[in-house]
């Protein structure tokens, strides 16, 4: 399980490492996108700071992914970003559907073999 463990985190974390650098660098020309996905993207694009943020989000992710520290806190923060990649694949881009079920199933996997350290945030408190 430790060697399943570390193959997942470092995987996914050089493809959020590759996502974020060449979005934050403009190091590759975008393909232009057609229809409902340039829709989206023209949306995340207005805002003016929120494809910045997501890509922010996910180099501190995958620094923490590569390098072993704060596994835990870093999955539970790009959840909310995993899951919308896959939403979006599901419903508007599906060419790139296996990276979206990929990034969910790797950070579910990583939240499972960390599920002891969530335990303590499923404990009602009384007050």
């Amino acid at each position: 399980m430790k060697i399943a463990y570390t193959i997942v985190r470092i995987l996914l974390g050089a493809l959020f490492l590759f996502s974020s650098v060449v979005i934050l660098f403009n190091l590759v020309e975008q393909p232009e996108t057609t229809g409902n996905l340039k829709i989206f993207n023209d949306g995340i694009k207005a805002s003016g700071y929120l494809m910045t943020l997501i890509k922010v989000t996910e180099l501190v992710v995958a620094v923490a992914f590569l390098t072993g520290r704060f596994v835990p806190l870093a999955s539970i923060v790009i959840a909310p970003i995993a899951i919308n990649i896959f939403l979006v694949h599901l419903t508007i881009a599906p060419e790139g559907l296996p990276v979206g079920i990929f990034v969910v199933v790797a950070n579910a996997f990583l939240a499972y073999v960390n599920w002891n350290v969530y335990k303590p945030l499923f404990v009602p408190v009384n007050k």
